[in-house]
This record gives structure tokens, C-alpha cells and sequence, in this order.
């Protein structure tokens, strides 16, 4: 670590202080694209004071942290109000530290690997492979990425709970490069309770710490569903009640809250007959989950960490409720390819796309809720072309990595017949 580093922390930690002072703070806590039913400060408040005052927080349908949680930042809610925005702050520093550190060891082990394989690579792959320069400049792209998103930026002003969920996922992450098997297995069990979707990252896991064994693959899940049934557990003795699993993944899977997000659920559901309902409720969750876990986990199979990246971004399209903090998250991690950027061709019409998408969602919501000149339609527009440009953008990196390896081991010129041959997948 550098000077360098723990400046961007603390000019990240400003621009977030910054922020929380000004009226903007209360805008975005209140933004359906930031705070969702799921990371709401003011449902997050609300459990908090039934819990003190010995009411279930889940008899109702307002609350759907959980217990652990909620007991764990009581305290600070009760004693030290006035310093939570603070908290958010930091915990965001903590979060852009561990994936700085994340980074660099990713790029180390990288490197250790590129120096076993670099007699097979052909020889004009120079700029394809990483470099010693890359040990700085990836995390130092990383760390800026997260800090300076506005995405993560303004999801940490309005001090929605996916602070804690980003924080969650980048210890997943920074175990997972470190090979700390228990703390990444605690961690993923820990966030798969909160809000489900995780859970697809232990495929990852399996990759990583037993590629070569069936048996410490089998040893590696029985560890983690004990993980996952000793959270639920501890979850249990602070409530002494089973309810807050309907609470929190209960109502993620079976969508009970058809508030408007950056999603797809909420449009399809609102306009869904109900005796359809169960049939589509099942196909969006498996596609949410398990749809793409098996092909990605096959084709990546020797990219452990390429494939936790995806499924993350796949998280942020696909789930139930999603939020522009979780899209800030997984566009953190694109620097990690940074190798990969230069067979990415669709980086402009994604900009567009996000750019555009991003600035017609607050304009659109303004005429339907308040100017009543438009309709759910227009919203959900906004929000299906914003969910294609990050379709876009995870097949772009996927079919990149493709094009990075081929390259490596066939070299970037290849001629047939006297003429340069182009690369076409199909």
C-alpha cells in the first residue's frame, strides 16, 4: 500500500460527508432507483424500534433485515443517531479497502499464473498480459471505481442497507483471493440469509478450493449449509422466533412488495393474473439464481473469480429487488479485466445506454407519480433498456475473455490464405 491509497479513501470518505450534509441526502433515501423494500433506512429504523420495544418486527410487512442485524445496530440507532451517516461512511471505506486489497492479490496470483503458461503464448500477446505495472494501476482502478461511482456514492448518502451488502460481498471477494476457506464460507452464508441470491456464488467457491475433489467438494457444502444453519440459528436466539425467514427470504421469493425498482419483477407481477402467478414467480427466481449458474460455471471453470463477477452482475439485473448501489458494486470489479478491454466492443453503446437510462428514470417517475402526464409504462421502459445495457455489458466481458484467451495461444494476427483472418463468435 501507498500514500495514493489512503488518499483516494479519504477523498472518498469527503465526497460522501459532502453529500450527507446537503438536502440531497433525504432525496435519495427516499428514491425508489437507491431504497428499495429490502435496504430502506426508514424500514431498517422502524425494525429496529419494534425490536427494543419487544414487538416481532415481522408480524407486519414492513421490515426485512435481519434479526443479527438489527440487534447489532440498535445501539448505535438509540445512542449515536447523530453520528449513523458516519458509520455509513466508514463502513463504505472499509468496503473500498478490502476490494484495493482484493485486487492486488488477484493480480498477484495472476501473474503466478502467467509465468507457468508464458512459454505457450504466442508472441505478440505483450499488451495481453498482465504486467508489473498492473500490480498498482488495476486496484488503483478499482478502489476509484467504487469510490467515486456515483451509484455507490449515492447509495451511502441515503444510507440504504446495501452498504452492508457490498461490504458482505467484497469480504466474500478478498477471501476468496486470499483462500480463507471458513471466513469466505461465513461471509456468503451470512449474505445469502440477508437476501438470497448469494447463495449462487458458491459455485465459485467449489472452484476454487476443490477443483480437483469431488469429496472436499461434497465437505466444502455440508460446511456451508452448517454456516447457513448456525446464522439462522444465531438469528433465532435474538428474536426466539422463526419468523423472520418469511421476513426476509420468504418475502424475496415469493415477491409480496410490487413497489417500482430498477427491476423486472415488479411490472410483470402488477399486470400477472394470480392464478399465473406461481408459475412466473418460479421462472423469474430460477433465472435470478440457477438459470445461467451451470453453463457460466462449466465455461469458467479455470476463472473462479470472472465467474463470481458475473453472477454478481447477473444478481444486479436479475433479482427481485434491485438497487443502483448493487449495479455500483459489480461495475467496481470491471478493472480486474482490465486485460480484456481491448476486445470489449460495445463500450460506447453501453454508456449510452446507461447515461441515457439513468437521467429518463427520475424524469419519467416525475411524470408519472406527480405530473400524471405518463404511466408505469414509461417507467418501466427506462428501467427494461437500463437492465439490456447491463446485459449488454456482461456479454461484452464474457465474449472478450473468450476472444483475450484464443488470442494468447494463437496470437492476435492470424493469417489464412495471405490474408489477416477476423475473430467472429457466434
Amino acid at each position: 500500500m501507498n500514500w495514493k491509497f489512503f488518499k483516494l479513501l479519504l477523498l472518498g470518505g469527503a465526497v460522501r460527508f459532502y453529500f450527507c450534509r446537503t438536502s440531497l441526502a433525504a432525496t435519495v433515501g427516499n428514491r425508489v432507483e437507491f431504497a428499495t423494500p429490502l435496504n430502506s433506512h426508514k424500514r431498517l429504523h422502524e425494525g429496529i424500534f419494534l425490536l427494543e420495544n419487544g414487538i416481532d418486527p415481522y408480524l407486519g410487512d414492513v421490515v426485512h433485515e435481519t434479526p443479527l442485524i438489527l440487534s447489532a445496530l440498535s445501539g448505535l440507532f438509540r445512542n449515536f443517531s447523530h453520528l449513523l451517516a458516519l458509520f455509513y461512511i466508514l463502513l463504505d471505506i472499509f468496503t473500498a479497502a478490502m476490494l484495493y486489497l482484493m485486487a492486488r492479490r488477484f493480480v498477484v496470483k495472476k501473474q503466478e499464473q502467467q509465468s507457468v503458461k508464458r512459454k505457450e503464448y504466442a508472441k505478440d500477446t505483450v499488451e495481453l498480459q498482465f504486467s508489473a505495472g498492473d500490480k498498482l494501476d488495476i486496484p488503483e482502478l478499482v478502489i476509484m471505481a467504487y469510490l467515486f461511482n456515483p451509484l455507490t456514492v449515492m447509495s451511502c448518502v441515503g444510507m440504504t442497507s446495501t452498504v452492508i451488502s457490498n461490504l458482505f460481498l467484497a469480504g466474500f471477494f478478498y477471501c476468496l483471493t486470499k483462500g480463507l476457506l471458513l471466513p469466505c464460507l461465513l461471509i456468503l452464508a451470512s449474505d445469502t440469509l440477508r437476501s438470497l441470491y448469494p447463495i449462487v456464488l458458491i459455485a465459485p467457491v467449489l472452484l476454487t478450493f476443490s477443483r480437483s475433489s469431488i469429496a472436499k467438494g461434497l465437505v466444502i457444502l455440508l460446511l456451508f449449509a452448517v454456516s447457513c444453519v448456525s446464522i439462522a440459528y444465531a438469528n433465532y436466539l435474538v428474536l426466539n422466533s422463526w419468523n423472520f425467514l418469511d421476513g426476509t427470504l420468504g418475502f424475496i421469493f415469493y415477491f409480496r412488495d410490487l413497489q417500482p425498482n430498477i427491476g423486472l419483477f415488479w411490472y410483470f407481477f402488477t399486470e400477472m393474473f394470480e392464478h399465473f402467478r406461481t408459475m412466473f414467480l418460479i421462472t423469474f427466481q430460477l433465472n435470478a439464481t440457477v438459470l445461467y449458474l451451470l453453463p457460466l460455471s462449466i465455461k469458467l471453470r479455470k476463472e473462479p473469480m470472472l465467474l463470481a463477477t458475473i453472477l454478481v452482475a447477473l444478481m444486479a439485473v436479475f433479482r427481485a429487488y434491485p438497487s443502483l448501489g448493487d449495479v455500483g458494486f459489480y461495475l467496481a470489479l470491471l478493472p480486474l479485466w482490465k486485460r480484456c478491454w481491448k476486445f470489449m466492443a460495445h463500450g460506447f453503446v453501453v454508456f449510452t445506454f446507461f447515461m441515457i437510462t439513468l437521467s429518463m428514470m427520475g424524469a419519467l417517475w416525475h411524470l408519472w407519480i406527480y405530473a400524471g402526464s405518463a404511466n408505469a409504462n414509461f417507467y418501466f421502459g427506462a428501467t427494461l433498456a437500463f437492465s439490456t445495457g447491463q446485459i449488454f455489458l456482461i456479454t461484452d466481458l464474457l465474449f472478450a475473455h473468450v476472444k483475450r484467451e484464443f488470442c494468447l495461444f494463437n496470437g492476435q494476427k492470424i493469417v489464412i490464405d495471405g490474408e489477416e483472418a477476423r475473430i467472429v463468435l457466434k
